[in-house]
């Protein structure tokens, strides 16, 4: 028989295409299935967007399915949408802050073949039966020393718009460890800069009090402060009104706070220094991407700070624009020395 060569090759790429193809479906069907859920509402450009946008991160770099589901703010729904989605086929189920441990811990060991991620808290591995979960800390304690050195540096300055008095402010959403974390590490900044800055502390007992906010900044900025941090989220949004009407700073939280008012109202925004950012986007593409690879701790806490990428300050145009460069050296300077060890930042955990 003569060798057709032709055909010999059309064989070889016929049957080429068709292992490509099947290889192809093989990895359609072995895809990476991730719910997000959200116990409250996209379009905060804070907490909840900055979760939303790692896992969406995810989906365009490492090829996963998801899907996001916004619970709302009404406890009674969460335990059983999560519920339902646990006995969906996703393959993790995110749901992140303290609201929703007590309903991981409960739903995490009656489907042990499904991993979950808790991100901003974690759950209590004594219960025993949660080798599934993975548990997300943010080192909002370093993010806040970063901020609080910040404050101290610009209080103590002769830069127009601040005062000759050395009083900065915190207000946090209710006195409990992880806001105290932001106020221990927020401390500790200021007074490293200089021991006799006066730090102003006071909660709103709610995070979802823009009056209150507003009220407590005011007493601060009338008390001698020209730097209020928020750490009360939706609360602290009454900050930035205070800070507006007295013509004095304020710090953001958790996301970019300046971009959600640069466009609607570009005089309020130009009060708001920064904002001390909890990396949650950063931290679940991270954990995504670890378990892709087989190595993600289930049945861990890791917390996470400047090293991991967990937290970090926004460097935006307002803050360029106020900040003067020596002292944008000097946070970068004192970032590196967290990430080094040469700063030991506190912790109100375990206080």
């Amino acid at each position: 028989m003569k060798f057709n060569r032709t055909f010999f090759l059309s064989c070889i790429l016929f049957i080429t295409l068709l292992l490509l193809s099947n290889l192809s479906m093989s990895f359609a069907a072995e895809k990476l299935k991730v719910a997000l859920y959200l116990n409250g509402n996209l379009g905060d450009k804070a907490f909840f967007d900055s979760a939303a946008r790692g896992v969406n991160r995810a989906i365009d770099e490492l090829g996963i399915e998801a899907k996001i589901i916004e619970g709302g703010f009404d406890p009674s729904r969460w335990e059983p949408d999560l519920e339902q989605l646990a006995q969906g086929d996703w393959d993790i189920i995110i749901a992140g802050t303290w609201q929703l441990t007590e309903i991981v811990e409960k739903i995490a060991p009656t489907q042990p073949e499904k991993k979950f991620i808790a991100y901003d808290t974690t759950v209590d591995y004594s219960k025993g039966n949660l080798e599934n979960v993975y548990s997300i800390l943010y080192m909002q304690n370093e993010g806040s020393f970063l901020v609080g050195a910040l404050g101290a540096l610009l209080t103590t300055s002769s830069i127009e718009g601040f005062n000759s008095e050395k009083v900065i402010g915190f207000i946090g959403g209710m006195d409990i460890p992880v806001i105290n974390d932001f106020k221990v590490g927020y401390v500790q900044g200021a007074k490293y800069i200089d021991p006799e800055v006066e730090v102003l502390v006071s909660y709103a007992g709610s995070f979802g009090d823009p009056a209150k906010g507003k009220e407590l900044a005011l007493a601060q900025y009338d008390q001698g402060a020209d730097i209020v941090f928020n750490g009360a989220a939706e609360t602290g949004l009454g900050i930035f009104d205070a800070a507006k009407e007295r013509k004095k700073y304020a710090i953001g939280v958790d996301s970019d706070q300046y971009l959600l008012f640069n466009e609607s109202d570009p005089e309020k925004a130009s009060y708001i220094i920064t904002s001390m950012m909890k990396r949650v986007d950063n931290s679940l593409f991270r954990a995504i991407q670890l378990h892709l690879e087989g190595k993600l701790p289930y049945g861990q806490v890791e917390s996470l700070g400047f090293k991991e990428g967990g937290v970090g300050i926004a460097e935006n145009e307002n803050y360029l624009k106020i900040v003067p460069e020596e002292f944008q050296k000097r946070i970068k300077e004192i970032e590196q020395k967290i990430i080094d060890g040469e700063i030991v930042v506190e912790t109100a955990f375990g206080k």
